[in-house]
């Protein structure tokens, strides 16, 4: 029988996956639909598809002690990394702007280690700096030492995932895994809705179908669908490992890139990419030691 550390890396890489085509996703729909409508429409569109699957499935409402946690999660992964994301794929490509995925893995280890009081070992950030460190030099390789203005939005959005992933990981051990992106949305909901006529602009006829797709996308997937595997692996596996399979994700991405806009696929990521998986490998059979009480409620997970 699968470990439960084993099944929370399998469930982190479904999210990992589903989160990959994220930038693409948004590069394509973006110039032609406007920031304001692709920010403020994907996360009001998931957040009403979420409150109708909290209706029909009949959820208890968390406790007023979740709530700071709930609005802490939806400001990072509900507004702040979409919101920072979008904006900076207006200047640069997608597979510059996937920087943000080498980002993420070690800061959401840190994010894990200070939220949830995870411990790992040594060797574990020795490894998880490594990988971060070939994700960082493939980037600056791809960008010729040159880091663009965008870049800081993209930096923005690392700070604000990585926390909205170790608060969700946490909470979900008591909630379950799609509850809590679901009551983040729907805790958003309010003021994204109040903001938005003020906000955002309808986007002008003629935009392609593509555009739509992605903005189609990103609603569904990318901020509600792809959030229940995703907290369900970290509950599982624990935050620091599981967050790990994020190292992937930025050669995905590439490669989604370019077989969904065009982008160019260079031959030396397939060098930088085997370093990763082989980091990502070494990376799971170390320790990480997590706190007893959060031991004992995962175990009760399926």
């Amino acid at each position: 029988m699968m470990s439960r550390e084993w099944r929370g890396m399998l469930w982190g890489f479904v999210a990992v996956v589903s989160f990959s085509l994220t930038l693409p996703a948004t590069r394509a729909a973006a110039p032609h639909l406007g920031m304001g409508f692709v920010a403020f429409g994907r996360a009001i569109g998931a957040g009403l598809v979420a409150l109708l699957v909290l209706w029909l499935t009949r959820q208890q409402r968390p406790q007023r002690r979740d709530l700071i946690a709930l609005s802490a999660i939806a400001l990072g992964v509900v507004v702040g990394f979409p919101f920072l994301t979008t904006f900076a794929m207006f200047y640069v490509p997608a597979a510059h702007g996937a920087v943000v995925v080498g980002l993420l893995p070690l800061s959401t280890a840190i994010a894990g280690a200070l939220v949830a009081g995870e411990r790992p070992s040594v060797g574990f950030w020795l490894t998880s700096a490594a990988g971060t460190g070939v994700l960082l030099a493939f980037v600056l390789d791809r960008a010729e030492g040159n880091l663009h203005i965008a870049d800081a939005a993209l930096i923005g959005a690392v700070a604000c995932a990585a926390i909205g992933y170790a608060l969700g990981g946490r909470l979900a051990l008591r909630l379950g895994g799609w509850q809590v992106i679901s009551w983040a949305l729907v805790v958003s909901l309010p003021v994204l809705c109040a903001m938005a006529p003020l906000l955002v602009e309808w986007p002008a006829r003629g935009a392609p179908w593509s555009a739509w797709a992605g903005f189609v996308y990103i609603t569904l997937v990318s901020q509600f669908i792809g959030f229940f595997a995703w907290y369900r692996g970290l509950a599982l596996g624990g935050i620091a490992r599981v967050s790990q399979t994020q190292l992937t994700q930025l050669f995905l991405t590439l490669g989604a890139s370019a077989l969904l806009l065009g982008e160019t696929l260079e031959p030396r990521l397939l060098i930088f990419g085997a370093a990763v998986v082989v980091i990502v490998a070494f990376g799971t059979h170390l320790r990480v030691e997590r706190k007893p009480s959060m031991q004992q409620r995962t175990g009760a997970m399926p």
